[in-house]
This record gives C-alpha cells, structure tokens and sequence, in this order.
C-alpha cells in the first residue's frame, strides 16, 4: 500500500506507533515488520504526496533507531586497522542500483547469517540521477531493509565517489565544487557518516612534478574535508575517503599516494591543526568501472596488479595511518580473485555492477520487461551508441541507466519474483562475504562501533 496522504499513514499506523516526543513507540512489532514497513517505504519512494513522504521517512529512520539500527562512521574501526590492531579482511562497500529495499534485504540476511563484519552500503554522485534515488529515500530503504529482516546494529551509509566533474570544473569551478559541497550537505543529513571524495578528476598529468599533478585534488579534497569536519554531528566523526587515480586511467604509484599525502595534510593543517583527515585512499590497479563488454556482451578477464595494491595499503598504513588503499570497480571480477584483496591489506573493495547484471541476466526477471528495458535505452540513450560498438556491447554500457526509468514497475514485481531474485543477489553476497574474510567478524565492530543518536526533526505531519 501507497499511503496517499499524511492522514491515511497516522491512520492506519495509529494502533501499531506511537509518536512520543521525537521519538517512536513500536506498540506491536510484529506488525509493524510484517506490513507497516512495507507501506512506509513505499509511501516514502512512490507517493505523490511529499507530506507522506516526509513522515513515512521520519518513521522509518526513528523506527530503526528504536528498534537498535543506526547510521554509523567506520572512522573507529579504520583507525584501529591504520594502528594494526585489525587486519585480515577486506571491507565490502555495496552500491544498490535496483530494487534497493529487497536488495538490501539480501544483504542483510546473508550478513546475519555469516555473522560478519562490516558492510558499507554507498551510492555514488552519479548513480544518484540516474537510479533517481535520494540520499534519504536511500536511507530509508535500507532502514526499512534491516527493519524488515530483524537486523539490529550499525548501518554504514557512504557516499560514493562525491566527484567533481572535470568538465564542469574547467567551465565554472565555483560552481561545480558547490553543487558537490550541496550533495555532502544532503547526504549527512540523511545520516550517510562515511563520504568519499573524489576530485581525482583533476589530476593533470602535464604537470611536471608528481605533487603538482595532484595540487589542485590534495587541495580542493582537503577544502571539502573541513567542511565535513564542520557539518559532522557531535559524537561522531566521518570517515572521510581520498583519491589519487582516476579509476580506468593508469595505475597509481607509491610515489603519487606519498605526493597527494604531503600536500593533502599541509593544507589540512592550514584549515586547522587538529583537524581529522581522510581515512583511506582509492586507487588505480587496473580496473575499470561495469568492467569492458567484448563484442557478445561479455566482460573481458581483467589483470589487477595485486603488487601495486599491496605495496600502496602498505605505504598508507605504516607511514600516514591510514586503513590501506581502496579498489573500485571489482565487482565483475572472476571469482578466484577476491580472496586475494585480504591477502594483501586491502581495506576496502567497491562492488556494484555484478549485482546489477545478476538481475538484467537472471531468468526470473520477466522478459517482457527487460526487453522493454532495452527498447527505452536504445531509444533514449542511442547518442551514446558508438558506432565501433555492437548492440550488446552498447546494451552492456548503458543497462545500468534502465533502474531508473523502470523503478516502479522492478519494485512492483510480483513478491514471489522479488524473493527469487534475493535468493540470487543474497548466494553471492554470502559467496563474497567468505572470500572478503568478513564471515565471523561481527564481534569486530561490536567492539570499536558504538550507538550515537543523532536527532533528527519531526515533521509537519506529526507537529501538534
């Protein structure tokens, strides 16, 4: 159910909540997990009417907190693997493109079932608009996700690569490094506690020395520091995540991580002295982002130089504290691979087009509708068809651009066909989770996580 409007939703949760003060009283839980969770998050995505929106989404975030989830920061824990009092796996950070709430919900059942570690769930600036999802509506699928399946504990939220357009920048930086500034903003409000900087965009390899190829990302990746420094609540303390390659370019060096390190930390001085800096670092070691479709629509085998990774988690933890290095784009790598990422202090692994492509591929999605699916992308993105590409190749590019668009009409699947494809994503999320070594590891952020509760503010529905 779509609650049309804020009083239908006080009605109908009227026996199962209670609004106390700024808090929320589950009266029957039962309920509330069976039923109401379900109508609430999809009043808070699909409602017409932004007065519901508002208030499904207040419950939904306060719910959680009654019912012991919360946002988090894993700066803690990523200190404590920066001093060595933690090591052996390898952080996985999930971006949900589709059918977000019952994506979630696989993933959270696989997490409890391994007792594993922690999972970051992120979103990247671009994936934003074209998955037309909201920080917060992101939020509160995930809540309401963890709600659902009975989780309880820490839910890392990141934001992911909050880049700045190099385009954009050249033709008005003011303006570009504003509108991400904007973004932060957002997202922090909507309780993400982990945000990734990416202005690696702006690295220009013409210059002649390595430092002054990064100045301009040390420099404006330490401007952007400081304003999350600002904007973070009190208690907590964001984790921050710099770049230095651009992932798809070349490979990043020990040299470049030490370059963007030294000017990175003395313009963060200059903002002040006991300000708190990035806890990772993203880097290039081959990969590109969705993978390289080959003429049938297949991946090419992609060759990470496992040496370079190792070398530069190794650097970022002995010399400047850091959790180690971050790899992106690996989530279409070949099975065999991922139980290497712990083997050589890898903190971090990003992980998002695999999932996607479980779904676009999966016999239980209905024909009919990703044919439908590829019709709207060959029509509406046919501009960037390149003429060298075969439609599969083209397809492959552009899939990602479908979730969008098709939003509705994915979360409206019948639920046995949703349940089916959560049996699919939650078999490799339990798959990943044994070869990232995360199985096992909850007593790990049991111990260096702790509950902060953040206020957040009632909405009109529910003043008065």
């Amino acid at each position: 159910m779509i609650f049309e409007n804020k009083d239908k939703l006080k009605e109908k949760s009227a026996k199962i909540i209670k609004v106390d003060g700024q808090d929320i009283t589950i009266m029957d839980e039962a309920k509330f997990r069976n039923k109401l969770i379900d109508d609430l998050i999809y009043t808070k995505v699909f409602s017409a009417d932004k007065a519901a929106q508002d208030a499904a989404c207040w419950i939904i975030r306060r719910a959680a907190r009654a019912l012991g989830i919360y946002s988090a920061s894993i700066q803690p824990l990523y200190e404590a693997m920066g001093r060595k009092e933690v090591a052996g796996f390898t952080v996985p950070a999930i971006n949900i493109r589709m059918i977000t709430y019952d994506t979630a919900q696989a993933i959270f059942r696989a997490a409890m079932k391994a007792k594993a570690g922690p999972v970051i769930f992120e979103i990247a600036r671009s994936e934003i608009d074209y998955t037309m999802q909201r920080p917060a509506e992101y939020t509160c699928a995930i809540k309401a996700a963890a709600i659902k399946t009975g989780y309880q504990g820490p839910v890392f939220l990141q934001g992911d690569h909050f880049q700045i357009s190099a385009k954009k920048y050249a033709a008005d930086a003011a303006k570009e490094t504003q509108t991400v500034k904007n973004l932060i903003w957002e997202a922090i409000d909507a309780g993400f506690f982990n945000i990734d900087i990416d202005t690696s965009t702006l690295v220009d390899l013409s210059c002649p020395t390595v430092k002054e190829q990064q100045k301009t990302n040390y420099t404006l990746a330490a401007e952007l520091t400081t304003m999350i420094r600002d904007l973070e609540p009190e208690g907590i303390t964001i984790s921050v995540g710099g770049e230095i390659g651009e992932v798809g370019g070349k490979n990043s060096t020990v040299e470049e991580l030490e370059a963007f390190m030294e000017g990175y930390l003395e313009e963060l001085k200059k903002r002040g002295p006991s300000l708190t800096g990035i806890s990772k670092i993203s880097v290039q070691t081959g990969t590109t982002h969705g993978g390289v479709p080959l003429a049938d629509g297949t991946v090419a085998q992609v060759k990470i130089d496992f040496d370079v990774l190792e070398k530069l988690s190794a650097v970022a933890r002995d010399k400047y504290g850091l959790a180690g290095a971050v790899q992106h784009g690996a989530s279409t790598l070949p099975d065999e691979a991922f139980d290497k990422f712990p083997a050589v202090g890898t903190a971090e692994i990003h992980l998002a087009t695999g999932f996607q492509n479980i779904i676009y591929d999966s016999a239980n999605l209905p024909g009919e509708l990703r044919e439908k699916m590829y019709q709207y992308l060959k029509t509406n993105f046919k501009d960037e068809w390149k003429e060298k590409d075969t439609e599969e190749q083209f397809i492959y590019k552009t899939r990602k651009k479908g979730f969008g668009p098709f939003k509705l009409e994915l979360w409206h699947l019948p639920a046995k066909t949703r349940d089916k494809l959560g049996a699919e994503l939650e078999k490799q999320f339990s798959f990943l989770f044994d070869k990232l070594k995360i199985a096992g590891k909850q007593d790990v952020v049991k111990k260096y996580i702790s509950a902060v509760d953040v206020p957040l503010e009632m909405p009109a529905a529910f003043k008065g």
